[in-house]
């Protein structure tokens, strides 16, 4: 298993810049390898489902030749509403090795996940805070067992002759 442990900061990073952002998402990476191995394979839509947490969804929103975009989420039920959150669109970028948490949903159930949503500010802060929260989040997942699996390629059928 890889080990976000050989992503080092430089030196001369600060918590905040732009170099410490695209450290950051070579770590997101990493960890959104724990759960789902093969990234250009995943399936369109599936859930992974362990004792003790909800079922996480990740949802295939876009498939590019260099990129591709993913939902992840928790659905919790709210009366006779599904709602969810804390509902992140996900970019993997394949040639560069890095993942980015491009949005977060605008009306999170829970107060703490509201620090992190999209609303207006400073982009590069808006940046570091989605994605500070989908490292952790993803390192959360990992710890709880969640996997993602990739679909198997039918075996053909052999006639016996």
């Amino acid at each position: 298993m890889l080990s976000d442990s050989i992503v080092s900061i430089p030196r001369m990073t600060r918590p905040g810049s732009f170099a410490a952002l695209m450290t950051l998402y070579e770590s997101n990476y990493v960890r959104l390898g724990w759960l789902l191995p093969d990234f250009r394979s995943a399936a369109p839509e599936q859930p992974s489902v362990v004792p003790g947490d909800l079922p996480l969804y990740l949802t295939v929103l876009e498939r590019a030749r260099y990129t591709t975009t993913l939902c992840m989420t928790y659905y919790f039920d709210d009366g006779d509403m599904r709602i969810a959150d804390p509902d992140l669109q996900v970019r993997i970028y394949h040639d560069a090795c890095l993942v980015e948490a491009m949005a977060c949903t605008h009306h999170h159930r829970h107060r703490a996940l509201k620090n992190f949503d999209t609303g207006p500010g400073v982009e590069l802060n808006r940046r570091w805070a989605r994605n500070v929260m989908l490292n952790k989040w993803l390192e959360y997942c990992s710890d709880q067992g969640h996997r993602f699996t990739v679909p198997q390629p039918e075996q053909p059928a052999f006639a016996n002759t």
